[in-house]
């Protein structure tokens, strides 16, 4: 097998390190219908690297060799695969990264597409503007097993609300 350069930052047998997470998340997602072929995308921050899918792979055949790895702080390549273009979403990504997120995925499934557009409307209703909207969610069995958040300990329980930032997503 030949090397790239940044291979070191893909290449672990821990099945949580983001290059292989990614690739267990895409298959799941993949069968669960949350995303379809080769739409949206998926990103992990671990520590100072972003690991992002790349576009025009299938979700459900991911390998780990197939992510490119981005320095959060400079935003420059670490390491690019040969042949494949990074994911149209990185902006998307970047902006969730921005915010605090550990993680991002970009979906366009059926539920995914619906939410942000009762959410849109709703939020248009009440006069906030699209940067202020979130999808929110509480007292729901579903949301036990999402950590609090970044530096917090512990996950959510039934009474806690969950809110999702919903960033616009443009063709450019």
């Amino acid at each position: 097998m030949d090397s790239n350069p940044g291979d070191e930052l893909i290449t672990s047998s821990d099945p949580q390190h983001a290059a292989n997470l990614i690739c267990t998340l895409c298959r799941n997602f993949y069968h669960l219908g949350w995303v379809t072929g080769t739409g949206g995308g998926t990103s992990i921050r671990q520590g100072p690297h972003i690991f992002i899918a790349p576009s025009g792979v299938q979700k459900e055949l991911m390998q780990p060799t197939n992510m490119f790895v981005l320095d959060y702080a400079s935003r420059s390549y670490l390491r690019k695969p040969p042949i494949l273009k990074p994911s149209a979403c990185t902006p998307l990504f970047l902006a969730a990264f921005d915010r605090g997120a550990g993680c991002c995925i970009h979906t366009h499934s059926q539920w995914a597409v619906l939410v942000t557009l009762l959410v849109e409307r709703d939020g248009k209703g009440a006069g906030r503007s699209a940067k202020e909207q979130c999808f929110e969610i509480e007292q729901i069995e579903q949301i036990k097993g999402i950590p609090q958040g970044r530096g917090k300990p512990g996950m959510l329980g039934f009474f806690d609300k969950l809110s999702i930032p919903i960033i616009e997503n443009t063709a450019q």
